[in-house]
């Protein structure tokens, strides 16, 4: 059995939906992702599969299209799959995006000196993106996302088709990284204008071959949304008091807007919910992370979800009322591909068991074998209701271990 694989078989027995893993295996490279790192796995945060998403080609491409906006794709062009994506999800893939963020950088390359190298700078500043190195031809950028990437380079093909200009671009993590998937790009698809990119493990491109005019109408914006709703909050306030209640989420509230980048919505002092929006979705993830680890450590327990509108980002909450478990559990719900995913905070009774099953199965081994030799003889010999009171002292003695 593999090192989670018991406590993901509580996990599954809990909830009923399966733990794709328990902490994290992501390496953290400097301080602020080794924090998060140490919380995942001290916390023993489980990632849950609500709802499998089923990732192809297809799928990716109308998330991609829904994510841009279908005014931002021209309908002439062609969809390549560079490198097949992998139908399932890593959990420190996702760890990445949450602790890096969604900055990704962009790679522009003319296949001649002209002076829309000086146009596209200014897009790209008046963009809010920074520019990195800048040269006849090439300029390789950082934007706040990949989809505003994607968006950007489509508008500068375009406008290299109406100078004769040919305009290629990509997409990375790096710079480094945009420049070889450029490189990649040529080798499999040729010297056509078009932008390369990363989705779920898989690389793809957008290819034109004739000019095209993007629609200028605008459509509603798609944000990130993250709902927080404090469960059993009326017991809560008998138990502790409503100043408590206004202090926690004054904590959390705070945390959100000075170290997430949110804008709280709807929010009323001494209220047991609220909305935010992010500019991204690892931020709006990350947020409801650092909520839900604040309110455990706390003794508290809150319900969140992600969306892309506000009754998104509450019916995704809604759906921790939907699992069936012994306590309500503490949920960050969230969208992947085309399917539904949450992190699950254990409960500290929880986490002990956990670190139980994943630490020490020599012990745990030790205890069922003694359990199982004084059981059968006491059978044997006519004590069965031994056998109970071993089983008792087994569960004190790995309780207090």
């Amino acid at each position: 059995m593999s090192k989670f694989s018991l406590s993901k078989l509580l996990i599954k027995l809990l909830t009923k939906h399966d733990a794709i893993s328990i902490g994290t295996k992501y390496f953290p490279t400097n301080p602020m992702e080794s924090e998060y790192v140490e919380l995942f796995n001290y916390t023993q945060t489980a990632l849950l599969e609500i709802e499998k998403a089923n990732i192809t080609t297809d799928s990716i491409f109308q998330n991609l299209l829904r994510d841009l906006g279908e005014q931002n794709l021209p309908r002439n062009h062609n969809f390549y799959e560079l490198k097949p994506a992998e139908n399932k999800i890593e959990e420190y893939a996702l760890v990445s995006n949450i602790v890096m963020g969604s900055d990704r950088y962009l790679f522009i390359e003319l296949d001649h000196p002209s002076h829309l190298i000086n146009m596209f700078s200014d897009i790209i500043l008046d963009e809010k993106g920074e520019i990195v190195e800048k040269s006849s031809t090439e300029i390789i950028s950082k934007l706040n996302s990949k989809n505003t990437a994607i968006k950007i380079a489509i508008r500068f093909i375009g406008i290299g088709f109406d100078n004769n200009v040919n305009v290629s671009a990509a997409v990375g993590m790096t710079g480094a990284a945009a420049i070889e998937r450029s490189i990649n790009y040529t080798k499999e698809i040729g010297n056509f204008p078009g932008v390369s990119f990363t989705k779920l493990g898989g690389e793809f491109a957008i290819v034109f071959d004739s000019p095209f005019i993007l629609n200028n109408s605008k459509t509603e914006e798609l944000q990130n949304y993250l709902f927080i709703d404090m469960i059993d909050s009326t017991k809560f306030i008998d138990k502790h008091g409503r100043d408590y209640l206004v202090e926690l989420m004054t904590g959390i509230k705070n945390f959100i807007e000075t170290e997430c980048n949110g804008e709280l919505e709807g929010y009323r002092e001494g209220g047991d919910d609220f909305i935010a929006r992010f500019p991204s979705k690892d931020l709006a993830i990350r947020a409801g992370l650092d909520a839900a680890w604040f309110a455990v450590n706390n003794n508290v327990k809150i319900r969140s979800g992600i969306g892309k509108s506000r009754r998104e980002a509450g019916e995704r909450a809604q759906l921790a009322d939907n699992i069936n478990s012994f306590s309500p559990l503490s949920l960050v719900v969230f969208e992947i591909a085309n399917g539904i995913y949450a992190y699950n905070i254990p409960s500290e009774f929880l986490r002990t068991i956990i670190n139980f099953l994943s630490n020490q199965k020599s012990k745990l081994f030790g205890v069922f074998l003694l359990v199982f030799t004084i059981s059968y003889f006491a059978s044997i010999l006519g004590f069965a209701w031994f056998g109970f009171v071993a089983v008792l002292i087994a569960i004190i003695y790995a309780l207090f271990s």
